[in-house]
């Protein structure tokens, strides 16, 4: 929108008191108050009697401020006030770092009234406009700034609105700056009280504003089961989590899409939402069928070397900006992720295993069918039969899974593998896909695809076991070169071995053990790759960072190989470390060892809030209560249900079961964890 909005009091910012945002993200709330200001035409105004109050509201493509100044002095003041702000129509890769050879044109701004019009014509041939208006009307409206002396009168308040409005289309000549331009969307989950003809700024503006982004938040949360405990911190942990996932989550055609993170993935991408949606399945089932439907619509239907794209792959991201759509980067709709199909297939069995839906399955069928192809065929062309990968062009992503920075994947001596290369938890992936489209033909009556589809994933679990173990290290190596060597380095993928069920249940136990181990735990979370590994670093992206994400895997993977104590102890090592991130959790921090009195230390560039971090709580605590829920037979399953310290008491509640819900309470009662329901249509079974 803009890449510059500065309020000033005679030239100085003034001073920052507190700043936050609601709990349900509609608002941004800040307190600041002024530096001494120099007399106007009377006596001079000492530093700290003017309070400011800046709230601001996102609603659509339009964002409403209202600034309101109060005078807690005890003589009349004038504030020279002035609002500076700047759009230069960057492109996210040129925030990023990417430089370009060319670049559009920007629009000579245009000054009526109390609105200035900033546009942008690119290479693309779209118009970008930015139309920024004030009330009342200032005392000065330049091309980049608004100017006023605003009298203010002891113990009195003034407001300054403003509004910030984003205005995409193709090129057609410049917009009329008189016609009133609607920019307001109306999703179909809920009746906006707002319609086009509202004030474009002002007090109306900004309730109105304020009302419509209340009304979709609320509908977001009611799509969801509620989770309440005991405990205070958790309960704000837990709202701040889903109030996250709430504001990332876009309301598409195809149903709701959890958009990847703020501030530099703010788009669709297919694995994290595949993840998320996984993460949320128990509590939020119509997510994943939005993800799912979402997918299959935009699978590729071509080859293309440009963007890592093959028949029947799912795409890795989607980006609407100039550079992608002028294809200075493959990213308009690129498919360089190795794990997103696989995924989208165990998403799907997933999703019919909790919820009963095989009318979903029918639809996508073609879908998920020309989606195992691709994944079989990639298999066979390898000389083990496993997955992998090896970008197809020098402008794609050199690594494909979802450590994809360039250095996440090496040999014990710090080389980088030749491809193609098979990464580790990829074959759990894969295995997994290839089980649920044997599930999923046998319900079809496809029983020679469904014998077809068991004996390969057999064979990669057999493969797995006999290529990546490492028996002097009791792991799994991260990685198969092109030549068949393995890349003996401890790294977290393991961890996603165990969430997919692949290994044997011993060496499940032993990876289990390593990853509660100080190698890789750090006190706040499971490092990405283990201390002492060649290219370690606690602050690297992917070499020794923690990603709360991969601990939510890892942590389903500890439960399901029967270290449910483990699980618990990493849930609250991530509740703890939430605690420091005022309850939102970061798509990373540094992996440093935790130390007594300290805080975890941040990633100064990680995405906050983002989709898998903020899901990540959800998919721990599903874990930590052994719950499975079977919509067809109307009952949840309940194993050896734990809790982390200091909660007392849970409660689930409004769990849909197919066309039924349930509430259930956990408790503790003499040392166990006692799980409850209400009684109703859907059988609990509790196993303790």
């Amino acid at each position: 929108m803009l890449s510059q909005l500065r309020l000033t009091f005679g030239g100085r910012a003034p001073s920052l008191l507190s700043g936050s945002v609601s709990s349900d993200n509609t608002s941004f709330t800040a307190h600041l108050t002024n530096r001494p200001l120099p007399p106007l035409g009377g006596s001079s105004t000492p530093e700290g009697v003017i309070h400011v109050e800046r709230v601001r509201v996102l609603s659509g493509t339009v964002m409403n401020e209202a600034i309101e100044l109060t005078n807690y002095g005890t003589t009349d003041a004038v504030v020279p006030l002035s609002i500076s702000f700047a759009s230069d129509f960057r492109d996210m890769f040129e925030v990023r770092g990417l430089k370009r050879a060319k670049q559009g044109k920007v629009e000579t701004p245009r000054v009526h009234k109390n609105e200035v019009l900033l546009g942008y014509i690119g290479l693309d041939d779209v118009a970008r406009h930015v139309r920024v208006a004030f009330s009342p009307m200032p005392d000065k409206l330049l091309a980049d700034r608004a100017d006023y002396s605003v009298k203010l009168p002891a113990q009195a308040c003034v407001s300054i609105y403003l509004s910030v409005a984003v205005q995409v289309a193709a090129h057609k000549g410049e917009p009329d700056i008189h016609v009133p331009q609607s920019t307001h969307t109306v999703t179909e989950l809920h009746v906006s009280q707002v319609d086009a003809a509202r004030p474009r700024v002002g007090r109306t503006a900004v309730r109105a504003a304020l009302v419509d982004a209340h009304l979709v938040m609320r509908e977001r949360r009611r799509a969801s089961a509620r989770v309440r405990s005991s405990n205070p911190l958790f309960n704000a942990w837990i709202d701040r989590s889903q109030a996250d996932l709430n504001l990332l989550t876009t309301d598409l055609a195809s149903g709701p899409y959890p958009y990847a993170g703020i501030p530099w993935f703010s788009t669709p991408f297919g694995r994290d939402a595949v993840i998320t949606s996984l993460q949320m399945l128990w509590l939020q089932p119509g997510l994943a069928r939005g993800v799912l439907r979402f997918l299959a619509e935009h699978q590729a239907m071509e080859d293309s070397a440009f963007r890592d794209a093959a028949v029947g792959k799912i795409m890795h991201e989607m980006r609407r900006s100039e550079m992608a759509a002028t294809g200075e980067v493959p990213f308009a709709l690129y498919y360089g992720g190795v794990d997103t199909t696989p995924l989208f297939i165990v998403l799907a069995g997933a999703y019919v295993a909790r919820t009963g839906d095989t009318q979903l399955v029918d639809e996508l069928w073609p879908a998920l069918e020309r989606a195992a192809k691709w994944v079989a065929g990639v298999c066979d062309r390898n000389i083990y039969g496993l997955l992998d990968y090896q970008r197809a062009s020098d402008g794609g992503l050199a690594n494909q899974g979802w450590k994809d920075s360039h250095d996440s994947v090496f040999h014990a001596d710090g080389r980088f593998p030749e491809g193609p290369i098979a990464l580790v938890e990829v074959q759990a992936y894969a295995s997994a896909a290839f089980d649920t489209m044997a599930q999923f033909s046998m319900l079809r009556g496809q029983s020679d695809d469904a014998v077809r589809y068991t004996q390969r994933a057999t064979a990669i679990r057999a493969c797995v076991e006999d290529k990546y173990w490492m028996d002097d290290s009791k792991f799994y190596g991260i990685a198969l070169d092109g030549k068949g060597d393995l890349c003996r380095v401890l790294a977290s993928n393991a961890g996603h071995l165990l969430a997919f069920g692949l290994p044997s249940r011993e060496r499940g136990e032993a990876v289990a053990r390593a990853l509660e181990s100080t190698l890789f735990h750090t006190g706040w979370g499971v490092r990405t790759l283990a201390a002492g590994q060649p290219r370690f670093n606690p602050m690297a992206y992917h070499n020794g960072s923690v990603w709360p994400h991969d601990n939510a895997l890892c942590a389903r993977g500890l439960a399901r190989y029967g270290a449910k104590a483990a699980a618990v102890r990493l849930l609250q090592a991530l509740f703890q470390a939430a605690v420091n991130f005022d309850m939102r959790l970061p798509e990373l921090f540094c992996g440093f060892p935790r130390r007594r009195g300290e805080p975890p230390t941040a990633y100064p560039v990680a995405c906050l809030p983002q989709a898998w971090a903020a899901g990540s709580p959800f998919m721990m605590l599903e874990a930590c209560l052994g719950m499975t829920i079977d919509a067809q037979k109307r009952e949840v399953l309940i194993e050896q249900p734990m809790l982390p310290e200091g909660i007392d008491w849970l409660e689930i509640g409004d769990l849909r079961v197919g066309d039924a819900s349930v509430s259930i309470t956990f408790r503790r009662v003499a040392g166990k964890v006692v799980a409850s329901a209400e009684q109703g249509d859907v059988r609990v079974i509790a196993l303790l």
